[in-house]
């Protein structure tokens, strides 16, 4: 890698690591398009620049998710009952989406699978609906099903979850902050179960880059867990002192402008435009 490639690696970092804290995600619906372009100028085969993107970008979430959740426990916001009840259905959704549903995926439908889910996301958020007051969260079968559903889907986007977390909590009144508190604590199992499939679903695929383990690119890793690891702490400080709506409208609208990307990247790759 050139120093400058370096720099755009460390500067996605940081970038990534404020959207974690404030918003309670893992990056990857940044982290992903970038990582994209760059693996792009690395000349990696085509066929695996995306899976690795969104690899690489998953596996970043186990070190932001650290100083996330740190940052946030500090504000008492985490709600351990939910993250527990969630994760057993996380990691074995994690698991199977890493390893065996991802590679189904050629990258063009990758690309448009990801789009798609984001701005599902951002219309949720955007809507915010106000649900019925009497709604709580569903029984043991339910959070392990919904469990499983979030981590099968992050791992397909390299993704902390939170674009399935939050709006699910949401709609079982959980109030905002809590929710995009207990989102980031979701983020470590969701990144350390789809990162083990990330490596076992790989195993033995010939001309992976240099310094890769799976689809995992060690170097883009480094880089940016260790600045997104300085950055995290401060999106939480910021978060704390905004309102609900500025939260959901600054989530809505980034995932919009990134899904109008992918979208046309996808769209490309099929020829349509």
């Amino acid at each position: 890698m050139t120093m400058l490639q370096i720099m755009a690696l460390l500067g996605l970092g940081m970038a990534t690591g404020l959207i974690a804290g404030l918003l309670g995600i893992g990056g990857g619906m940044i982290m992903v398009p970038f990582l994209t372009i760059l693996f792009t100028q690395f000349q990696f085969p085509d066929a695996y620049i995306l899976h690795m993107a969104i690899a690489t970008s998953m596996t970043t979430i186990v070190f932001t998710a650290i100083t996330s959740v740190r940052a946030q426990q500090k504000k008492k916001m985490i709600r351990w009952d939910i993250v527990w009840r969630l994760a057993p259905g996380i990691i074995i959704g994690g698991l199977l989406g890493g390893s065996e549903v991802f590679n189904l995926f050629k990258t063009e439908w990758l690309c448009l699978f990801f789009a798609c889910f984001q701005l599902f996301s951002s219309y949720q958020m955007l809507t915010n609906k106000k649900p019925k007051p009497s709604r709580t969260l569903p029984g043991t079968t339910g959070m392990l099903s919904t469990g499983g559903l979030i981590g099968l889907m992050s791992s397909l986007v390299g993704a902390g979850g939170a674009f399935i977390s939050v709006p699910f909590m949401a709609w079982c009144n959980v109030p905002m902050h809590n929710a995009l508190a207990s989102s980031s604590a979701l983020g470590f199992p969701i990144a350390i179960a789809s990162a083990a499939g990330y490596v076992i679903g790989a195993y033995g695929l010939p001309d992976l880059p240099q310094y890769s383990i799976g689809y995992i690119y060690l170097p883009a890793l480094l880089c940016i867990s260790l600045t997104s690891m300085m950055t995290a702490p401060i999106g939480v400080k910021i978060a704390h002192q905004l309102n609900t709506t500025q939260l959901r409208r600054i989530f809505a609208i980034l995932l919009i402008c990134i899904a109008v990307y992918m979208l046309s990247k996808s769209f490309k790759s099929f020829g349509i435009i």
